[in-house]
Formats: structure tokens, C-alpha cells, sequence
């Protein structure tokens, strides 16, 4: 089994080829690829880490959409003044289709 650790959208994702991942909103238009930056890489038994080793690999991934997430709601109390706020948030999100590790 082939799988990588990536840094994508500032979380790091499990992936291997086929999956579809959801990260933070990337710089691109549906159809293009991108690389991501490898933390780790396993092949089987090999598990590799080393920062030079891992420079010559690359994760290959095609952008497949872009969509937000859910809403979220942050609101702000203080009790016995009358302060209130209530404030909502969505964030801009891409999912990504892995093509290639080598």
C-alpha cells in the first residue's frame, strides 16, 4: 500500500491516489493541477522522512471544485450590560482529486 502525509491548505492529509481531499481554499480554476509538499511517504515497508529524499518526490493533485463550509456562528455575550454580537463565518474550501505519487 502506497500512501503519503501532505501539507495542503495548512492541515496535513492522508492520501493516496484516487482519494478526494477537502482543504483550504487553493489558487487555481477546476482542472488544474498542483503539487503538494510531502511530510512522509510509505511504500509498503519503506517509510521515508528525510527532508532530502522527500524533495525529489512529489504529490500530484487536480483541483475538482470549489465550495464553502458550513456556517458557523460566533456570538458574544456580556452579561448584566446589554452587549450582544452575533457574527457568522463560512470558509472558502477546495476539494482536490490525488492523481500521482512518485
Amino acid at each position: 500500500m502506497v500512501y503519503a502525509i501532505v501539507r495542503a491548505g495548512g492541515h496535513q492529509e492522508k492520501v493516496s491516489v484516487g482519494d478526494i481531499i477537502t482543504v483550504n481554499r487553493m489558487k487555481g480554476e477546476a482542472g488544474d493541477s498542483v503539487d503538494l509538499d510531502l511530510v512522509l511517504h510509505v511504500d509498503g515497508d519503506t517509510v521515508t522522512h528525510d527532508a532530502k529524499a522527500l524533495a525529489d518526490m512529489t504529490v500530484t493533485a487536480e483541483i475538482v471544485s470549489e465550495l464553502r463550509g458550513p456556517k458557523i456562528v460566533i456570538q458574544k455575550y456580556k452579561n448584566k450590560t446589554g452587549y450582544k454580537k452575533r457574527q457568522g463565518h463560512r470558509q472558502d474550501l477546495t476539494r482536490l482529486k490525488i492523481t500521482g505519487i512518485k
